[in-house]
């Protein structure tokens, strides 16, 4: 199994507005259908960090489920919105091993 984590660094102020939109992208059904899923805020290092974690069995099966995300028009128009608070990010790909 893999996990994979969207790290994204929020502009000063803006994790509510960020929050909301997560919980919108979850009521249309945008959000990853991995085996798991969970958003993660910061508590210690640096601040207004929101951490997207999903679980795949394969790295086949997150590459299948980004491409077919990203190709929405609902996701591009809703991305918009969301890039419009963050200041930079990175990606995290995790093999579980126990």
């Amino acid at each position: 199994m893999y996990i994979v984590r969207d790290i994204f660094n929020l502009k000063y102020g803006h994790f509510r507005p960020v929050k909301a939109l997560m919980e919108e992208a979850n009521k249309i059904g945008m959000m990853p259908k991995s085996k798991s899923n969970r958003m993660l805020s910061d508590f210690t290092g640096d601040a207004y960090r929101v951490i997207m974690e999903t679980g795949y069995d394969s790295l086949a099966d997150f590459e299948k489920e980004l491409s077919a995300d990203m190709s929405k028009s609902e996701f591009q128009d809703w991305y918009k919105k969301f890039v419009e608070h963050v200041e930079s990010g990175h990606r995290e790909i995790l093999k579980v091993v126990s």
